[in-house]
């Protein structure tokens, strides 16, 4: 945290999302964003959500189908600046009619919140000003090492791997969020 803090102190340095600050401790945070499941109530019957998987140089999103029960891999955007990045997420979540927006969260392995979790919860609070999307967070520990086995296991290397898989780790997040959505739900699959 110190060298972010360092980097963001450089003369001319500057940073849209302030990645210092704790979240807990910020007085000006939102309250506590709601789970998937307390915004599934408000759902529609074919709603459908959207993950993102916030990468230091590209976004990784998935989209569910409208039952949602699957995730879909969609895209992998390069990150650029975050009006730009902001304005493709919610344009892609206009054509598929999303009604809610899950990132990922990337907590260290003992769940402590670090500064890439700090920074997603920061571009989260920036987003949430941008649109009237609900947005909710998913642990994110270990997906892009379980989107890296699923893509291995379907014989995708190389270049079509790194190519594709920001994409597959939303979907790993969205699909984990939507099982544990549908357990709850009684839903079966």
């Amino acid at each position: 945290m110190q060298a972010v803090e360092r980097v963001l102190e450089k003369p001319g340095a500057k940073a849209k999302l302030d990645l210092r600050m704790d979240p807990r401790q910020d007085r000006r945070m939102t309250p506590a964003l709601p789970s998937l499941e307390t915004l599934s109530l408000t759902f529609a019957r074919n709603d459908r959500v959207m993950a993102l998987d916030l990468g230091t140089k590209t976004i990784g999103i998935a989209v569910s189908d409208a039952e949602r029960r699957w995730a879909s891999g969609l895209k992998t955007l390069k990150r650029g600046k975050f009006g730009a990045d902001a304005a493709e997420i919610l344009k892609i979540a206009a054509h598929y009619q999303v009604a809610a927006l899950v990132l990922g969260l990337p907590l260290n392995m003992d769940g402590t919140m670090g500064p890439r979790a700090q920074a997603t919860r920061a571009f989260a609070r920036h987003l949430a000003g941008l649109t009237a999307l609900p947005i909710a967070f998913e642990d994110e520990r270990l997906s892009t090492e379980a989107a890296h086995e699923t893509l291995e296991a379907a014989g995708i290397a190389g270049r079509n791997r790194k190519d594709r898989i920001d994409a597959a780790a939303a979907e790993f997040i969205l699909q984990t969020a939507l099982d544990r959505l549908n357990s709850q739900q009684g839903t079966t699959v």
